[in-house]
């Protein structure tokens, strides 16, 4: 799978973003879904993610209800809308896809990753 992550910018402190995942060459619905960042200085951290079926979503704490992942089988897309957006967000996002869900989590050798994306937020 070829994953093309767009959608970052600059956006005000508690304003909204919506990033989007393109993917192609394999069979998406095959592959759970997520998505990671990373600051600059800091280690790469989950973010969010989404199962094949889109039955079941995870996040990290610090993004509970605020941002929210989904996917469209139907597009091959994956999206995140952020909102509320706070400083501590900026960073290089990432999606990503493995067809084991638990390891795309904790970002163990994942199938694939995608170019990132810059995510910029001024307060």
């Amino acid at each position: 799978v070829q994953l093309q992550a767009y959608g970052g910018g600059l956006v005000q402190a508690g304003g909204s973003l919506r990033l989007s995942c393109a993917a192609s060459g394999r069979t998406f619905s095959n592959y759970n879904m997520g998505w990671f960042r990373q600051a600059p200085g800091k280690e790469r951290e989950f973010v969010a993610a989404v199962d094949w079926s889109s039955r079941r979503t995870y996040y990290t704490d610090s993004v509970k209800g605020r941002f929210t992942i989904s996917r469209d089988n139907a597009k091959n897309t994956a999206t995140l809308l952020m909102n509320s957006l706070k400083p501590e967000d900026p960073a290089v996002y990432y999606c990503t896809a493995d067809t084991r869900l638990r390891p795309l989590m904790a970002g163990e050798g994942n199938d694939y990753w995608g170019q990132g994306t810059q995510v910029t937020v001024s307060s």
